[in-house]
């Protein structure tokens, strides 16, 4: 389910559709979890440190006046930039979206995705915003298109979103920036059918028709939040006892697909078919901790004053 939010634009765009103009807004797709900072202090006055930048050459503190911008061409070698000459380097944003041309949407393989934008209809733009959706959904196709914004050029993809009312923009990597799955090495190895038949068993038992990321949580950075909770009230922490690696072995396949089956499978039962993944379980109270915990360090603070 996704989180209901007022979106709130943080940039506008020009969509070219042919000789038609379509001037949209760019929303955030998302909301990051507030990311959790641990600081570096003094030990004896626990003070926050300051970070300068420092010559190697002559041990000197540089201010930013004394910093200039240079490419290194070859080792040891720099081309140096004045102000001006950087401001060349940036071409000017026209925060323009130019289709160039229309695909199946399911060609795009998802290993070229980067990010994604949801876009909205600016002022003017609700008859032609909703044509566009319109006309790829029902064709089942999405437009690449260029977005030059922020002194780059952006290979982006257009298609249809949700109800197919709404467009959403992925920002793609250029083909040159995506690694060729040639330089992993697979090794060799024959599977039997037999065993293409028992794992096809196992995928079906734990399969699922929905996509439902909202039974999954962030576990491991509920777990900090407990721990710096639970220093902030004065107690002690301790890291838990690490599991010991299982050491590479070489396993009958057959025997562990089977063994899989049967964990999955309740003894004298049928597999039955899976609704969705099991719900992660809630922690309201340990919510409720972490939000206090700002609050409880300021009070202990104060008092130590």
């Amino acid at each position: 389910m996704i989180r209901l939010m007022t979106a709130r634009a943080f940039a506008s765009g020009n969509i070219s559709f042919g000789l038609v103009s379509i001037p949209v807004k760019l929303y955030s797709t998302g909301e990051s979890s507030a990311p959790i900072h641990l600081q570096m202090l003094q030990k004896k006055c626990c003070t926050r440190l300051l970070q300068q930048y420092v010559c190697p050459t002559n041990q000197e503190v540089v201010g930013r006046d004394d910093m200039v911008k240079g490419y290194e061409y070859a080792r040891g070698q720099y081309v140096l930039f004045s102000e001006d000459e950087l401001k060349a380097l940036t071409p000017e944003p026209t925060n323009a979206i130019e289709i160039t041309e229309f695909v199946p949407h399911e060609k795009v393989d998802p290993i070229y995705f980067e990010k994604s934008y949801y876009l909205g209809p600016d002022k003017g733009g609700d008859r032609p915003y909703r044509l566009l959706a319109q006309a790829m959904r029902e064709t089942g196709r999405a437009a690449l298109a260029r977005y030059a914004a922020r002194g780059k050029d952006y290979l982006v993809l257009l298609r249809p979103f949700g109800d197919g009312l709404g467009l959403v923009m992925q920002q793609l990597r250029y083909a040159d920036e995506v690694r060729d799955f040639s330089e992993v090495p697979l090794g060799q190895g024959d599977v039997k059918p037999a065993e293409v038949g028992l794992a096809r068993q196992l995928v079906e038992q734990i399969a699922t028709d929905r996509f439902q990321p909202e039974t999954y949580r962030d576990e491991a950075r509920e777990r900090v939040r407990d721990l710096i909770a639970q220093k902030v009230e004065g107690q002690d922490i301790t890291a838990a006892p690490q599991p010991e690696m299982p050491k590479a072995q070489i396993i009958d396949l057959m025997e562990a697909l089977k063994a899989s089956l049967a964990a999955e499978t309740p003894a004298g039962a049928a597999p039955a078919a899976r609704k969705g993944p099991k719900a992660s379980p809630r922690r309201p109270a340990t919510a409720a901790r972490v939000a206090e915990a700002p609050r409880v360090a300021t009070l202990k603070k104060k008092s130590a004053k």
